[in-house]
């Protein structure tokens, strides 16, 4: 188990941002990648009424599970307990689930990229990910509180840029502005 800090930051000029990014040094994770991730709960919602995830993360190179408690509600941090463990088949641990009763409630899509940013000797880390949705592109910092702030200063975002929410909430959100109905958040095929 461990503990998960982290914002969003909206993305609206990608090259700018990668610009800014450059500028710190940043160690490549991983090159742009397709995720399908789908989200469970059982039918009466246990889950996403007490504000927990549980999480089949379906990638080409390997798949994850992951059980995410309810964040903290104070503060501009997402604080919150995560386990994750890597399963060697997604498809076949998505079916397990459903088979126990849980039911795909949320299915969303992504490109992702993953930096490593290390601020001073000390080697304070970041984990910097470029996420472009259906919904938009945004960044996800991961780390201390401190560092996560030193480095969106450092790319030009401040306190008032972070997001909590989660992809749910953003689909949400931007659904409703366009008054569209709301089921996956899919790329178009």
């Amino acid at each position: 188990m461990a503990i998960e800090t982290e914002v969003k930051l909206p993305i609206a000029d990608l090259e700018l941002f990668r610009a800014n990014l450059g500028r710190l040094n940043p160690v490549r994770i991983s090159e742009r990648h397709f995720e399908d991730n789908y989200v469970l709960d059982f039918p009466n919602a246990q889950m996403r009424s007490r504000g927990r995830l549980l999480r089949i993360r379906i990638t080409s190179g390997a798949s994850f599970l992951t059980f995410k408690e309810a964040a903290l509600p104070e503060g501009p941090f997402k604080i919150r307990e995560e386990v994750e463990t890597q399963v060697r088949d997604g498809l076949a641990a998505l079916d397990i689930l459903r088979r126990t009763g849980m039911q795909v409630w949320f299915r969303y899509q992504k490109y992702r990229e993953e930096f490593s940013v290390v601020l001073g000797k000390r080697g304070g880390e970041v984990h910097v990910t470029l996420d472009e949705t259906p919904v938009g592109t945004f960044a996800e910092l991961e780390g201390k509180e401190e560092l996560i702030r030193r480095v969106a200063e450092k790319m030009g975002f401040s306190e008032s840029h972070f997001i909590k929410d989660s992809y749910y909430s953003l689909y949400l959100r931007y659904c409703g502005d366009r008054g569209v109905v709301p089921s996956h958040m899919v790329f178009a095929a």
